[in-house]
């Protein structure tokens, strides 16, 4: 098959996927699609130069086909692979749970100060999801925020003696809500987008915390750091 015919095929199936997306039924402009479909798709959103891109193309090679054996712009194989993806990844877009679900280390109120020191050593994590002895969630403990605890009771009036549980390291984080609960069904882009507007909004997060259904007293399968989703094509 030549790259044109993959090229279309992929794009006639994105233009399909974004009628879903939208509920057209009636013939509407690529362009003004990708206007209503980014409304309500952060992957439509995240893609949206590239489609613009692709619809110049694909006018291309419609309008100025001489004959059915012969296309004026034939598109590089590396634009017919990206156009695929695009189509893939609409299709079927991949969620957090199944991209970011594994056992995640969990930590009590009353644990020490040292030994998630030793868990850091060992593990190398920088977010810690803290529990109550009930199995309540408390907050998200960061390497900030130890840092934060560390700096007052060094400079402070009064310089602590005792090894700090992890409730007194809570206090020190400067935003208690720097973390938000989301499903396992949410998408990689949706997840994506939380950040994103996390930032634009000028409220960090560090982490999203997965359960079944997003549900702080569910179980935590998973996480998702910023870093994470930097990672994510």
């Amino acid at each position: 098959m030549r790259n044109s015919d993959r090229f279309l095929t992929a794009f006639n199936r994105i233009d399909h996927a974004m009628k879903d997306i939208v509920g057209a039924k009636d013939f509407i402009a690529f362009y003004r699609l990708i206007d209503q479909a980014k409304k309500k798709s952060p992957l439509v959103r995240k893609y949206e130069d590239d489609l613009r891109s692709y619809a110049d193309l694909r006018n291309a090679i419609v309008h100025n086909r001489t004959s059915m054996d012969y296309v004026i712009a034939e598109p590089h194989l590396e634009v017919v692979e990206k156009i695929e993806h695009i189509d893939k990844v609409l299709a079927k877009p991949t969620c957090v749970g199944q991209l970011f679900r594994k056992r995640v280390f969990i930590f009590r109120t009353t644990d020490s100060l040292k030994y998630l020191l030793n868990v850091i050593r060992k593990q190398k994590y920088t977010q810690f999801p803290v529990y109550n002895e009930h199995n309540q969630f408390q907050g998200l403990i960061t390497t900030v925020g130890i840092a934060n605890w560390l700096a007052t009771s060094l400079t402070g009036p009064q310089r602590q003696n005792r090894i700090p549980k992890l409730k007194d390291i809570l206090q020190h984080e400067k935003k208690r809500k720097n973390y938000q609960f989301i499903s396992r069904h949410m998408t990689i882009y949706e997840a994506e987008e939380i950040f994103k507007q996390g930032v634009e909004r000028g409220r960090r997060f560090e982490a999203l915390l997965i359960t079944e259904h997003g549900r702080p007293h569910q179980k935590l399968i998973g996480i998702v750091t910023p870093i994470d989703i930097m990672k994510v094509d």
